[in-house]
């Protein structure tokens, strides 16, 4: 991170001494922070937390802290300016949402690779192996391959109500 956000030996302000036409400071609490080439960075968190707000937040902090908290709050202003209602909430809100999918979609493709493995098992068996190179040419192979029929059927029912969590029916 930049540690000032004045060019060194000129007085151009940083971005938030510019959006708020004064004077920066030497001390200026947000240089370090707000530098003069990101001016929406600030006036994004001016829009939704008002300066002197921000201002009391990182005068509060210990200096070691600051970056990471600014880092927080500019990421929730951008998640307001986008989405007024929810902020970043609904960020996480649609996330979770992508990962329940993706989970009830793992659990689905689990579920298959375990039918297709019993079914497998269920058509060779005795440890026959049809993919062991000694038999795969064999006429026995050629016969047990078109025989195939599973012993039972597992199919995974996707539950609405409880939010995709997988019930195995057999």
């Amino acid at each position: 991170m930049k540690e000032s956000g004045r060019k060194q030996g000129a007085a151009s302000p940083c971005a938030a001494c510019k959006l708020l036409r004064r004077r920066c400071a030497q001390d200026c609490v947000f240089a370090p922070y707000f530098p003069a080439d990101e001016p929406q960075k600030f006036a994004n968190v001016h829009k939704v937390f008002g300066a002197s707000n921000v201002n009391k937040m990182l005068q509060e902090l210990p200096v070691h802290q600051r970056g990471d908290a600014v880092s927080s709050i500019v990421y929730e202003a951008n998640a307001r300016v986008c989405d007024p209602v929810y902020g970043c909430v609904g960020a996480i809100s649609s996330l979770q949402q992508q990962i329940d999918a993706l989970q009830t979609q793992l659990a689905m493709t689990q579920a298959e690779v375990v039918h297709l493995r019993v079914r497998q098992t269920a058509s060779f068996p005795h440890g026959f192996c049809p993919t062991s190179p000694s038999n795969s040419g064999s006429p026995t192979f050629k016969l047990m391959g078109s025989q195939t029929m599973p012993i039972f059927d597992m199919d995974m029912v996707v539950d609405q109500a409880s939010l995709g969590e997988p019930m195995w029916s057999f």
